[in-house]
């Protein structure tokens, strides 16, 4: 093989990869509530356009849901990688 032709073929690879595991190798998990930005109760959620907000108390659920779409780019913006919703959508507060 032209050395040409097998650094095109180790760069489509390493793109590849590079797309694959895109926003999963660097993002972390949610750690710290939205709304009072204390450490997250993992009992205490809201479901949310497929995925799955955590709050430090009972009373943060329902501040998020004055502005979820706020709260939702704040994190993600931050490298936070939100949960998916299991199967069948759920509140529990």
């Amino acid at each position: 093989m032209k050395k040409s032709a097998w650094m095109s073929l180790m760069a489509a690879a390493v793109l590849a990869c590079a797309v694959m595991f895109a926003g999963t190798a660097w993002a972390k998990p949610q750690e710290t509530c939205p709304i009072m930005g204390g450490a997250i109760n993992k009992s205490v959620y809201t479901d949310y356009n497929g995925k799955r907000i955590y709050f430090c108390c009972k009373g943060c659920p329902e501040a998020f849901l004055k502005e979820p779409d706020k709260y939702i780019q704040q994190m993600e913006s931050a490298g936070i990688e939100l949960e998916k919703v299991p199967a069948k959508p759920q509140v529990n507060k």
